[in-house]
């Protein structure tokens, strides 16, 4: 973590950038641990350990602004630092719009990070053996079978600790203490004909003693196995179920259009959508970021604003935009948090769905459980993506399917948008549940 020392430092920062004539700055610290074991059939394949340590530094002098970093934390090396950004910054072309947001906008409670439970006091317990022994335990046992051979399991656990202070000229000081733990596994399959498949599964907590990974190996087995066989099915148009794992793809090019800089630049296709209903009702998304003991939650954005839980996107109606200090003063717009810290997709028609609960209602179609490449046009909304998943009928899953491609509109699948599951996953940034779509355009054979 963070010592006092480094704490004196980066005080010591903000008081010396003003005396050299800065009329405001703003300075993040930024610290963290991270260890990694990677095993290949069950033996231990590598292990990584790393530091990283930095300091940023936004400057405003005289009108201009520029942004700085340095990994040196030595006083006399960083007063020789300051002296020369400074000097730098002077050269800059006067931008006016560069400013830092009023205090009373900034975060007040975030004084010695813990506030949101997300740090794990067994973490510096943590040692090399302990470590090990996650790893190997989990390792996959099983056989092969007359209907598969397992080529090869590749898994790894990791660990990390990650301290953030942020303070500046007017006052500002917030600080946040997070660990995490987490553990994935990557199975490659091979069929009697030949054919290889691969899959994975994963877990990540905040604390030790959530992280459950007995299953994990097993999980990931069962779905490269499931993939087996698969193949392009015809093309047309089909209700279409995303899987909880993989439905954050379609989310982002939302929340991305509702971004600061994006409006700004004329780069998005939601400019001007402020108040107004361009999804289906059942389309809300909530900001939760304030939920303590879940990872992502943040008090403070990278500028110490203060986030807001609320609606972004509610019964289809826009709600709100992304709009920092700098992007609010170029366009007039009211300034916000910088991004969606941890968007919600929330469960519609009721609670209670699943996956396979949503497929029993759509009855036919395809479930999307992998992306395979493929882009969104930020200024447009239009995408094409590579799939790959399983095809059903009558509410039951008939055969694996690959090597297809959705094409559409963000603004029009939306629209389509038919129910949105309550089954999330805690340990994903975005909590998107399974979703379900009407009549989405597939290509394939």
């Amino acid at each position: 973590m963070i010592d006092n020392e480094e704490i004196r430092l980066a005080k010591l920062c903000v008081e010396f950038a003003k005396e050299q004539g800065a009329q405001d700055c703003r300075l993040n610290l930024f610290k963290s641990e991270s260890n990694l074991i990677n095993t290949l059939n069950g033996a231990v394949d590598n292990v990584s350990h790393s530091l990283d340590r930095s300091m940023s530094l936004q400057l405003f002098v005289d009108g201009r602004f520029a942004s700085f970093s340095t990994n040196r934390l030595e006083e006399q090396d960083l007063k020789d630092f300051i002296v020369k950004a400074i000097s730098l910054t002077r050269v800059m072309e006067p931008d006016s719009a560069r400013q830092l947001p009023e205090p009373e906008r900034c975060c007040k409670c975030a004084t010695n990070g813990r506030e949101m439970g997300l740090y794990d006091d067994t973490f510096p317990l943590m040692d090399m053996d302990r470590r090990l022994e996650i790893a190997l335990k989990n390792c996959l046992k099983a056989e092969n079978t007359k209907d598969y051979s397992i080529v090869s399991e590749e898994a790894q656990y990791s660990d990390s600790e990650f301290d953030n202070i942020s303070l500046d000229s007017r006052g500002l000081w917030c600080r946040h203490l997070e660990t995490s733990f987490e553990y994935a596994s990557n199975v490659t399959v091979q069929g009697p004909e030949g054919q290889k498949t691969s899959n994975y599964e994963w877990i990540a907590r905040p604390m030790l003693k959530d992280l459950h990974t007995e299953d994990i190996a097993g999980k990931a087995l069962e779905k490269a196995v499931a993939q087996l066989g698969a193949k392009a099915a015809s093309s047309g148009r089909y209700n279409m179920v995303v899987h909880r794992d993989v439905a954050s793809k379609l989310l982002t090019p939302l929340l991305n259009a509702l971004g600061g800089y994006a409006l700004q630049q004329n780069n998005s296709f939601l400019t001007d959508s402020l108040g107004k209903q361009l999804f289906s009702p059942a389309l809300s998304v909530y900001e939760v970021c304030h939920r303590k003991g879940e990872s992502g939650s943040r008090l403070f954005d990278s500028e110490g604003v203060a986030t807001k839980e609320g609606p972004i996107i509610e019964n289809g109606v826009i709600k709100q935009y992304f709009i920092n200090t700098y992007i609010a003063n170029k366009t007039g717009l009211e300034p916000s948090v910088e991004d969606a810290v941890r968007p919600l997709l929330k469960a519609w028609p009721e609670e209670g769905l699943d996956c396979r609960a949503i497929i029993g209602r759509c009855g036919s179609g395809i479930l999307v459980t992998g992306f395979n490449g493929g882009n969104c046009n930020s200024a447009t909304g239009d995408f094409s993506y590579g799939v790959e998943g399983f095809l059903f009928e009558n509410g039951e899953i008939k055969a694996p399917v690959s090597e297809m491609l959705i094409t559409g509109n963000m603004k029009e699948l939306f629209c389509k948008l038919l129910y949105a599951g309550s089954d999330t996953r805690s340990d994903q940034s975005k909590l998107v549940p399974s979703l379900a779509f009407e009549g989405v355009d597939f290509s394939g054979l």
